[in-house]
């Protein structure tokens, strides 16, 4: 599925998403552990931001400065509403290029919307995207492949490379795993944190 075409998707659902997460605790506790290894300050990115929310509030809360991207422009818009003081980009992690790099990195159900073939040269991205002793944190599906799902009247599709290429892609581009969790089993959820040494 071409993002553009995902971003429409979640357009029409984004008013709904907001609603439900905003203060949703939903992933929190995996994103405090994550947080656990940082200097708690500094740029952060947050790939998939949606319409802002649970995870920006804790990274302000820590000093971050946030930049958010979304191929959802009304989540982007939601997003600049709830959270002025932060960056939020209507843009494609696929495409999107920067010279800043950032302190910590987050991608939660986000990037497994990614094509298949997306899925190794943005993941290496992101790693090339973090500072020096930067951390990422993102989620992903275990399974090693692509999918469709229906939800909300409409067809979401899914890809992974799995577990075992995703930590191989990790580590060959220098990152420390520090965590790997299938935390919402027998869901075929998975995330992992990283470090860049």
């Amino acid at each position: 599925m071409e993002p553009s075409l995902l971003g429409t998707k979640y357009d029409k659902i984004a008013q709904w998403w907001h609603e439900r997460h905003v203060n949703s605790s939903y992933g929190v506790t995996q994103f405090e552990r994550a947080l656990r290894f940082t200097s708690r300050e500094g740029k952060a990115l947050d790939v998939g931001c949606g319409a802002g929310g649970r995870f920006v509030r804790i990274l302000q809360s820590h000093d971050f400065a946030v930049t958010g991207l979304d191929v959802s422009k009304e989540m982007i818009r939601l997003a600049r509403m709830n959270h002025p003081e932060h960056t939020f980009l209507h843009q494609d992690i696929c495409t999107w290029e920067t010279d800043e790099k950032f302190n910590f990195i987050l991608a939660w159900d986000s990037i497994f919307h990614l094509p298949f073939e997306m899925q190794q040269p943005v993941v290496s991205k992101l790693c090339s995207l973090l500072a020096t002793g930067g951390i990422l944190m993102y989620s992903f599906g275990d399974a090693h492949g692509e999918h469709t799902d229906h939800w909300h009247n409409d067809t979401f599709y899914y890809s992974s490379i799995g577990i075992s290429e995703n930590l191989q892609l990790l580590m060959r581009n220098g990152l420390k795993i520090l965590h790997l969790e299938l935390d919402q089993y027998p869901e075929n959820h998975v995330y992992t944190i990283a470090a860049k040494p």
